[in-house]
């Protein structure tokens, strides 16, 4: 079977499995068994696939039409013009997120806390394009941190400047920072219903949803991070597109000010920044 056949039939099962974007997923899911390029797939349309190939793209094609993310599937994701490893252990990056990182290299930063760090896409980002900064990344999953300790082996963010720790939240953080930045679970309880259903199934749902209002990681990181972050220091979150009013309210509350709200691609409220008095 030639590529360009293969992808006309790995479209239609997407397709009518209800994939959005099935034709993008084709091109990458045959750039990944064929150990190519996406981008270098129109000059090889007319190469004959080998069985080896052929079998491997109809599994990536059967896990797909499942709901199991591409970037599961080829087991990477591009972040910030970055490859980072993802798995069923780590929430997939969204490019939404990468306005935060964006917004973060807005300003210098010496010593950086990523919260809840997953993949450690955020966190390794910012110190890639900083070559002076450190930063550490917290996680509750061990299974998670191994996945970002790979991720910054990968990049060669060397250990001098970038460690994981385990930890809920500040529980066992030490030292104080000029930059806090999260990607903290959201989601509400109520929203977690709807759901696609290869999110539900295939990501972790400690990275998606605290329960009840989404609003906990919030509260948390406000009540606690006083000794964490020194003065005139910032933090940046994401949120859901409709807790900006009560994210800023609550670290007001705690004496945070210089509040900030930006805006994803969409137009939605997608970050909250906030600075500490000097």
């Amino acid at each position: 079977m030639i590529v360009r056949a293969a992808l006309m039939k790995g479209r239609v099962a997407l397709e009518l499995a209800g994939i959005s974007g099935a034709a993008r997923d084709m091109r990458y899911l045959a750039a990944y068994v064929m150990g190519i390029a996406a981008q270098d797939l129109p000059l090889r349309s007319q190469e004959v696939l080998s069985h080896t190939q052929i079998t491997a793209l109809e599994r990536a094609v059967d896990a797909r039409t499942l709901g199991q993310p591409i970037a599961q599937i080829i087991g990477k994701r591009q972040f910030w013009g970055r490859d980072f490893k993802v798995t069923r252990d780590v929430l997939d990056p969204r490019p939404e997120t990468e306005g935060l990182v964006a917004a973060a290299l807005t300003l210098p930063f010496h010593d950086v806390l990523d919260l809840g760090t997953g993949s450690g896409a955020i966190l390794l980002s910012l110190l890639a394009d900083c070559p002076s900064a450190r930063g550490l990344g917290v996680d509750i999953s061990l299974k998670a941190l191994d996945v970002a300790r790979e991720n910054a082996k990968v990049l060669q963010i060397e250990l001098k400047r970038s460690a994981f720790l385990y930890s809920n939240w500040f529980e066992n953080v030490t030292g104080d920072f000029d930059l806090i930045v999260a990607n903290p679970p959201y989601i509400t309880q109520e929203e977690m219903l709807s759901l696609d259903l290869g999110v539900l199934t295939y990501e972790p749902h400690l990275a998606l949803s605290p329960g009840g209002d989404g609003l906990d990681p919030y509260r948390i990181i406000a009540r606690d991070h006083g000794p964490f972050l020194r003065p005139l220091g910032r933090i940046i979150v994401e949120i859901g597109p409709f807790q900006a009013a009560n994210v800023c309210a609550l670290f007001k509350s705690q004496g945070l000010n210089g509040l900030k709200v930006h805006q994803d691609f969409d137009g939605r409220d997608r970050l909250v920044e906030a600075y500490k008095h000097a």
